[in-house]
């Protein structure tokens, strides 16, 4: 099973890379957005894919499962939400303002 993670987690950073060196603004973000699924994906296989009881002392069952990685991740995905909503937000305003996405042209280069 962690093999197939890796495989997923390797095609979601290189997806991510890929659209992040792209020219659009949203594509820019999109990508941030799917290499921030890849780290929460990484941070849970890390974490180790055992199964087990609930962490809850006092039952009877021996094989618990750690809690941490789970709670780090839900911490990352409402980061993640509010941060590729906060990038969202400026693009619309820059592209409100400018006219354009193209990241060559809002650094000001001309076009040749």
């Amino acid at each position: 099973m962690e093999t197939l993670m890796a495989i997923t987690i390797g095609f979601l950073f290189s997806l991510g890379t890929y659209l992040v060196l792209t020219k659009s603004l949203i594509r820019i973000i999109l990508g941030t957005s799917i290499i921030g699924h890849g780290v929460n994906l990484l941070i849970l296989t890390m974490g180790g894919l055992k199964t087990g009881g609930p962490p809850l002392l006092g039952g009877e069952d021996l094989s618990y499962t750690d809690a941490l990685p789970q709670a780090l991740i839900l911490t990352a995905i409402v980061i993640n939400f509010a941060v590729t909503a906060l990038f969202l937000v400026l693009a619309y305003r820059s592209y409100k303002t400018l006219r354009t996405d193209d990241m060559e042209q809002l650094r000001g280069y001309e076009d040749e």
